[in-house]
């Protein structure tokens, strides 16, 4: 009841819902590699700096796993996105956003799918140069990004964590702005992407 009354609140009733919603498979995707960013960069920053050890090669395998999950859980959602187009902002709040905002509104949205696919590669490539191969759920061996090379795997590791933060960033961004859509604009923004509100 009272995880109820708290949904309730954060989806507070005093906003006016847009007409067009996304779809319930974009809407799903969206959640989902929204979680999966968060759980897959903590994990990731919790394994760095821990010493080597058979637990530490286990979390580097969830991370490898996870990150492949991730690259093709991004596939399926940008071939969602070209066939199913995605509605357009509401002509108020697309009136009432400066210009500066709307173009920071594209901006990101072009960076995050840009970066949806690097971190993974890069990581994927780094796994590969190190000569580490990604054996995927530990039973499907994945073909080497490039070929085992220890000075370009020294050279990829700092531009995976780099990426990796650059998108940590992106996506607090992201959230912050939806956010401040919902509870100081009060335009019905982020309720297009919620499951079940009409």
């Amino acid at each position: 009841m009272a995880c109820s009354n708290f949904w309730r609140f954060l989806l507070s009733t005093s906003v006016s819902p847009s007409a067009s919603r996304y779809t319930v498979v974009a809407m799903a995707l969206h959640w989902l590699l929204g979680l999966a960013i968060v759980g897959i960069f903590v994990l990731g920053a919790y394994m760095a700096d821990l010493p080597f050890s058979p637990s530490r090669l286990k979390l580097y395998n969830w991370h490898k796993w996870a990150g492949i999950t991730f690259l093709m859980l991004t596939v399926l959602r940008l071939l969602w996105r070209v066939t199913h187009r995605p509605p357009a902002l509401p002509v108020a709040v697309a009136d009432a956003m400066p210009a500066w905002q709307t173009r920071a509104y594209h901006a990101t949205h072009h960076l995050l799918y840009l970066l949806f696919f690097m971190v993974p590669l890069i990581g994927w490539a780094y796994s590969s140069a190190a000569g580490f191969p990604v054996v995927l759920f530990g039973q499907i061996p994945l073909p080497d990004f490039v070929g085992p090379d220890k000075a370009l795997a020294e050279l990829i590791k700092p531009l995976h964590e780099l990426f990796a933060w650059g998108l940590a960033g992106l996506v607090a961004l992201h959230v912050a702005a939806a956010l401040k859509h919902h509870w100081i604009d009060r335009d019905g923004l982020l309720l297009r992407m919620m499951p079940g509100r009409s």
